[in-house]
């Protein structure tokens, strides 16, 4: 078996690993805790480590804890791991409550195994990653990777296995038939042109290529691709940078066939279903654990200044659909026209609580009654009011993208300080990048973690007024 083979045989031994210790942790930390505290394990707990496994085995598939571990960080990965154990431990939570058994358990017993597995695993994921530094210090399990063509993309890719360490890998350089001087400028060496690469590949100086040709490239792409069937070289070909670039490309399949969604929803068959049922559970919730909170508010703005309670304001919901939405009321206006003024600083419009509710964003709680209607989500592009979307839809390219799914209470623009009064520009296209980004790289536990964040970051803002 050539190096490549090695190398393939290793990658895929050390997913399998990842997956073997992850599930004896999952059963066998429960009674090795039970042991070590004196305890019995009962039906109760083998219950619990049964559900625990296998909902740590959907959830790991939901979010991609296992696909291409070699290319993420640690530090991504770890996240990624704990996000799926905060996943399944709600899940166990909110199920003991529904039926009533959470005085069966130790408290003390799950709280110590509640931090023992993710740290176990994490551990794991930590020695695997050196052994694997160590090794590619040492010269074994080292790949070599070059690219067909010299293009932006792929000096990204070579500066970003560059500064992975835990990869194991080596950059080669590139080949390319085109002169230097033709050459997009990099720090990727020149090694030859591609009858250079096909001779490097068959002596076997090369276990990864990389085809990075511009897309208009097609027929040579071919070419290349045929040629290095001749060889044990693992071939990756990357799309066209521009394509994904395109404000929401991502891989989809038709008949079989591998395509590029470049404008489409990411909430789509179970994707959707799934992002509905978080919003109904997490918004119930939420609304009974807020009930209390929306009678004070209610309540104050009566008390101190004339007029309705709520605020209903037109919207642009899921495709652009006009929706109401329902926000405390914090002005001494009701503006719903084609000409909306944003509150700024100062603003005489808004009132002394109002101005407390809008830095504070509690005059954005009555949307999670909007949530239960099905009009918005929890997690999602914050609606802007329809005058507003006619002026950035003109100034702002792929603005309208926002509306490919459910506008949101909170989003990763808002913890991420995209916030309050768009006064130029620059911001509100911030805010759409970040909105986009969000689209793109949609999953539940991205939601989770928004919603988290929300609570440190999301509920109070400088540029709130």
């Amino acid at each position: 078996m050539g190096r490549t083979g090695l190398r393939r045989a290793d990658d895929a031994s050390a997913a399998v690993q990842l997956r073997a210790v992850d599930a004896a942790i999952l059963v066998f930390a429960m009674p090795a805790l039970n042991l070590t505290l004196g305890r019995r394990l009962d039906a109760n707990y083998l219950l619990l480590q049964t559900l625990a496994a296998a909902l740590f085995i959907v959830f790991a598939q939901l979010a991609g804890l296992y696909r291409s571990w070699r290319m993420q960080p640690l530090p991504v990965e770890i996240g990624r791991l704990v996000l799926v154990w905060v996943a399944v431990l709600s899940t166990l939570l909110g199920m003991a409550f529904a039926f009533k058994v959470s005085d069966a358990f130790s408290r003390l017993l799950l709280g110590v195994w509640a931090v023992a597995v993710p740290g176990l695993m994490g551990v794991w994921r930590l020695n695997l990653r050196q052994r694997n530094r160590i090794n590619a210090q040492r010269g074994t399990a080292r790949r070599t990777i070059a690219f067909a063509g010299v293009s932006p993309a792929a000096h990204r890719i070579a500066e970003h296995i560059g500064n992975a360490t835990w990869m194991g890998a080596t950059i080669a350089g590139a080949y390319d038939d085109r002169t230097p001087d033709r050459l997009s400028p990099g720090a990727l060496g020149l090694l030859g042109n591609t009858r250079d690469l096909l001779r490097d590949a068959r002596q076997g100086k090369i276990d990864e290529v990389y085809v990075t040709l511009p897309l208009h490239a097609q027929g040579r792409i071919v070419q290349i691709v045929n040629a290095l069937a001749d060889t044990t070289v693992s071939v990756y070909v990357v799309p066209d940078a521009f394509i994904f670039d395109m404000m929401h490309a991502s891989w989809a399949e038709v008949g079989g066939y591998p395509v590029i969604s470049i404008y489409s929803t990411p909430f789509f068959g179970v994707d959707g279903s799934l992002k509905r049922l978080e919003d109904l559970a997490l918004g119930a919730l939420i609304l009974i654990l807020i009930s209390p909170l929306l009678a004070v508010i209610a309540a104050a703005i009566k008390l101190t200044s004339p007029g309705p309670v709520l605020f209903r304001q037109r919207r642009y919901g899921l495709n652009g659909q006009i929706v109401e939405v329902w926000k405390f009321r914090s002005m001494t206006v009701s503006e719903d026209g084609d000409t909306v003024v944003q509150a700024r600083r100062g603003d005489t419009r808004v009132t002394r609580l109002g101005a407390f509710l809008r830095r504070t964003s509690l005059d954005e709680l009555p949307q999670f009654i909007n949530v239960l209607q099905g009009r918005m989500s929890i997690v999602g592009p914050r609606p802007h009011a329809i005058a507003h979307n006619e002026e950035y839809r003109r100034l702002i390219h792929g603005y309208m993208l926002r509306h490919k799914v459910k506008p949101g209470i909170t989003g990763w623009a808002q913890i991420n300080g995209w916030r309050g009064e768009t006064d130029t520009l620059e911001k509100m296209r911030k805010r759409v990048e970040y909105d986009l980004y969000y689209m793109r790289n949609w999953s539940l536990l991205f939601d989770l973690r928004i919603i988290f964040l929300t609570a440190f970051r999301g509920f109070n803002s400088k540029n709130a007024y």
